[in-house]
């Protein structure tokens, strides 16, 4: 049976409170550049931000300047979004800290193995992560090639998760397995 093929994540859209509690997190607190408001065309109570999360694709927020900001933690039952995660780079990562904490918004640190992450909400509860890779994709890779040679060899070695040394010696198979100047120039010489 044939399936509907996706080629990545195209935008997302959460439920935001107001237009300035909107542009406050996401551009002020995230740096995400506000892109553009138009009304929501399915709910015409509501406005639809565009905000910019660096990739050039969209993270958008319907908003309406009746409600207020929830001020609790997203519902994490069945059928509920636990986080939504953006990359940014170690600079990013090691200021974050500071830079969050100086904004009076608290967050949790944690070490995943393969990389390093940052928890922190939104003003609606919803779980935002800050997400840094621990490793720097060869140049013809992309990251999940990476994770999915370490993680094979994770497996094949019978350990919990993912550590560096994984991550070196995938990084190291990958670069191996590339077609090297030399044995080109065997198969183009001719004789």
């Amino acid at each position: 049976m044939n399936k509907v093929q996706v080629q990545g994540v195209h935008h997302i859209t959460i439920v935001g409170s107001t237009k300035q509690s909107a542009i406050d997190f996401w551009q002020g607190a995230l740096g995400m550049p506000f892109v553009m408001e138009q009304p929501n065309l399915g709910k015409p109570d509501e406005n639809h931000l565009y905000f910019d999360p660096g990739d050039g694709r969209l993270l958008t927020v319907f908003t309406n300047e009746s409600r207020e900001d929830a001020g609790r933690d997203a519902p994490r039952e069945v059928g509920c979004v636990e986080h939504i995660a953006f990359n940014v780079s170690r600079a990013t990562f090691q200021q974050a800290p500071a830079r969050l904490g100086a904004r009076g918004i608290d967050f949790i640190q944690r070490d995943r193995g393969f990389m390093d992450s940052i928890y922190l909400r939104d003003p609606n509860g919803l779980k935002v992560e800050l997400a840094c890779y621990k490793f720097e994709t060869p140049a013809g890779f992309r990251d999940v090639d990476v994770l999915m040679k370490a993680q094979l060899l994770r497996v094949e070695r019978g350990d919990h998760h993912i550590t560096d040394e994984h991550l070196a010696d995938a990084i190291e198979a990958l670069m191996t397995s590339r077609p090297r100047l030399d044995s080109m120039e065997k198969v183009a010489t001719p004789g």
